[in-house]
């Protein structure tokens, strides 16, 4: 399977994406999380590619996008979702699948919401629509620089720029540690740490706070639409815990969850089981 590593320019700013599979099928739009990019999805898209067309952009400000500085562009997840659907247009695809992990949640959120008919299945792996499972030790600064932005709970959401903090998100929870590479880490630390990326980071930290306050639109959604939703979750995940895979079957008509014996980035352990069940859920519901 070739994978294609190309570039497109939206809204004046250049944005990197893989793109793998036919064409004339169905397309599915893989939506990464923090810190990392489509990075996270190179194992699995040669999986889905070979019935799916898969598309992964990376994020501004993440992966091998432009990442113009803070005081430059004003990063929130309304401007990325924006990007996001400005590059799926200028590719010309109206109607995709989503799988999000993390960020790349409230982003494709903000697209379903956006245009319900667009979006013909949702796969979230770690990736929350309800305030359950947020795991308190993980966000309580993030929480405190909510209710107050000021140096002290800025130097508290900056913890998790660091290499021992993208490290642990990699392989707290995974059971045999030496299954998941050192390069991932490594690529993502060195990605945020570039010049003037940490501000960008911040900026997203602090607007995070409004993905809480969507929710509700979400669930509306979920139940209005009766879009086909498979939640693939890491049990062991300490950012995301297994509540926020089974809040989905309070408002998704008949939502597959899974809980898996793994951690936030579960395709790093994983990738045989996520890659089988994702099939499957597409199979059934997309054509």
């Amino acid at each position: 399977m070739t994978v294609h590593y190309r570039q497109v320019e939206v809204d004046g700013r250049r944005l990197f994406y893989r793109e793998a599979g036919p064409r004339d099928a169905p397309t599915v739009v893989l939506l990464h999380g923090f810190p990392t990019s489509s990075h996270m999805f190179r194992d699995l898209i040669p999986l889905l590619a070979t019935r799916y067309h898969v598309l992964a952009p990376d994020h501004l400000g993440f992966g091998f996008s432009d990442a113009p500085p803070a005081d430059e562009f004003d990063y929130t997840f309304d401007a990325l979702a924006d990007l996001t659907r400005g590059l799926l247009r200028e590719l010309g695809v109206g109607r995709y699948a989503i799988y999000v992990h993390d960020y790349g949640a409230p982003i494709g959120w903000r697209l379903a919401i956006a245009d319900p008919a667009a979006v013909t299945a949702i796969v979230t792996q770690n990736g929350n629509g309800y305030e359950s499972g947020f795991v308190d030790e993980f966000w309580a600064p993030v929480r405190d620089f909510w209710a107050d932005p000021s140096p002290s709970t800025e130097a508290g959401v900056r913890q998790a720029l660091t290499l021992e903090m993208i490290r642990w998100q990699y392989l707290h929870g995974v059971p045999d540690e030496s299954v998941v590479c050192p390069d991932t880490w490594q690529h993502d630390h060195a990605l945020v740490s570039r010049p003037g990326n940490d501000a960008v980071q911040v900026r997203l930290f602090a607007d995070y706070a409004g993905n809480v306050a969507l929710y509700p639109k979400l669930h509306a959604y979920l139940r209005d639409s009766g879009v086909p939703v498979l939640a693939v979750w890491g049990r062991n995940d300490g950012i995301f815990a297994p509540a926020g895979a089974e809040a989905f079957a309070a408002d998704a008509h008949d939502a597959e969850i899974h809980l898996i014996d793994g951690g936030h980035f579960l395709l790093e352990s994983q990738l045989a089981t996520v890659a089988g069940l994702v099939d499957r859920f597409l199979e059934r519901t997309i054509r």
